[in-house]
C-alpha cells in the first residue's frame, strides 16, 4: 500500500499535534513493513527535524518538501477544494491529514487526524484565523474522510457530538510521550 502523510504539522515543535503526529508517522513506518509511505511537508519558512524519522534512510519512505504558504494552501484546499494531493506526492492508497489543511484527494482513501474540538467548545480562547482554517477543514472532513483519529475518548465522544461523524468512523489512538 502506498501511503500519503501530511507532516507539516511537525514544524510547530513541542505542540500536541506535533508530537502525536511524530508518533503516528514513526508508529506507522515501524509496523507497516509492506507499506510505502510518503510524507508531504510545506511551509514557507518552518523547518523541519526529520531525524525523528526512523525510517528517513529506508527506501520505503519518501519526503517531498514544498516552500507553500499555509494560507495560499487554506485557500486551495479548504475554501476552494481545488488540487488533489496526488498532484503534488503522486498516486496514493491512503492519504492522511494533519491539522490545518484538507486536501481533495482523486482516488485515494482519506484519513484524519483530528486532535481536538478547541475550536468549537473554547472559541474564545482560539484566535479566529486559526478558527475559520479549522472549520473550513472541519467542513470537507465531514463530508470525505473515511476515518478520523483522535487522542483519546472524551475528543471523540466530541466530534462525534459536535461534527454528527458517525462513530464508528473515528478510532482513538492515544498519544506517546515525547520529552
Amino acid at each position: 500500500m502506498r501511503i500519503g502523510i501530511d507532516i507539516s504539522q511537525v514544524a510547530y515543535k513541542k505542540t500536541g499535534v506535533a508530537n502525536y503526529l511524530k508518533n503516528l508517522v514513526e508508529g506507522m513506518i515501524a509496523e507497516g513493513k509492506d507499506d510505502d509511505f510518503v510524507l508531504f511537508f510545506s511551509s514557507m519558512r518552518g523547518k523541519i527535524d526529520y531525524s525523528f524519522i526512523n525510517g528517513l534512510k529506508n527506501p520505503r519512505v519518501k519526503i517531498k518538501t514544498f516552500k507553500y504558504p499555509p494560507r495560499l494552501l487554506d485557500f486551495l484546499w479548504n475554501k476552494l477544494h481545488i488540487f488533489p494531493i496526488e498532484y503534488f506526492i503522486g498516486d496514493l492508497d491512503v492519504f492522511i491529514t494533519s491539522d490545518w489543511t484538507e486536501p481533495p484527494v482523486k482516488n485515494a482513501r482519506k484519513a484524519t487526524i483530528i486532535y481536538d474540538m478547541v475550536v468549537y467548545k473554547y472559541s474564545q480562547e482560539t484566535a479566529k484565523v486559526i478558527q475559520d482554517v479549522q472549520k473550513r477543514k472541519l467542513k470537507w472532513v465531514k463530508k470525505e474522510s473515511d476515518t478520523i483519529f483522535t487522542i483519546s475518548e472524551s475528543a471523540k465522544l466530541d466530534i462525534v457530538e459536535i461534527l454528527k461523524i458517525p462513530a464508528e468512523k473515528v478510532h482513538v489512538i492515544y498519544p506517546g510521550l515525547t520529552l
